[in-house]
């Protein structure tokens, strides 16, 4: 399942098209309802494991990431990536805030207004409470940031310094899902660690 940390940037690509199916498609059908939060919650784990094996200031999550933060810190020069307030993403004087910038990735990131989810704080992994709903392009921005401004550095040097102190890393998962901490990644994270197949 871990198979897109080995891909670098074009696995961080892939799994984030894991979410590529927007919620209303799915109308009120239980059982499709079911496997589009499968996808969504595959994907967080995908996400999680990735910036816990992989030094996140190099990940490259698009083709377009130097614009897309330039865009987003322009638009949101003081917004805190760090502990994202919900009312920041969901109230409707964010929604109007947010708009303008969504649009702007029309047609240049595929899917940019599908459904994904995100982490609020981003020292923590995902869990009910610490996850919202967001659209593609807000999970790329924050988290693009997040990489960038060394917000993601507590989860990867979570991970590596208990792994320097456990040895693989076996039996640190912390609930299911994507709550593991590299789970199952074994010690492979270490090869790719500094930068090595990002793509960058």
């Amino acid at each position: 399942t871990n198979s897109f940390g080995s891909q670098g940037a074009e696995g961080a690509a892939a799994a984030a098209h894991a979410l590529s199916l927007p919620a209303e498609a799915y109308g009120n059908d239980p059982q499709l309802e079911m496997m589009w939060a499968m996808k969504a919650y595959q994907h967080a784990e995908i996400y999680f494991n990735l910036i816990s094996s992989v030094d996140p200031k190099f990940l490259k999550l698009t083709k377009v990431d130097d614009k897309i933060c330039t865009e987003f810190r322009k638009a949101f020069p003081d917004l805190n990536i760090k502990v994202l307030d919900p009312e920041d993403l969901k109230s409707e004087q964010a929604k109007e805030k947010w708009r303008p910038f969504c649009n702007l990735f029309e047609g240049v990131v595929e899917d940019f207004n599908y459904g994904t989810l995100l982490r609020l704080d981003c020292e923590r992994d995902y869990t009910e409470e610490n996850t919202i709903f967001a659209t593609r392009i807000q999970f790329f921005a924050i988290e693009i940031a997040r990489n960038r401004e060394g917000c993601n550095n507590a989860v990867f040097e979570r991970v590596e310094e208990e792994e320097e102190q456990g040895g693989t890393g076996g039996g640190r998962e912390r609930g299911g899902g994507a709550g593991k901490e590299g789970g199952g990644r074994g010690g492979a994270g270490r090869d790719r660690r500094r930068g090595g197949g990002t793509g960058e």
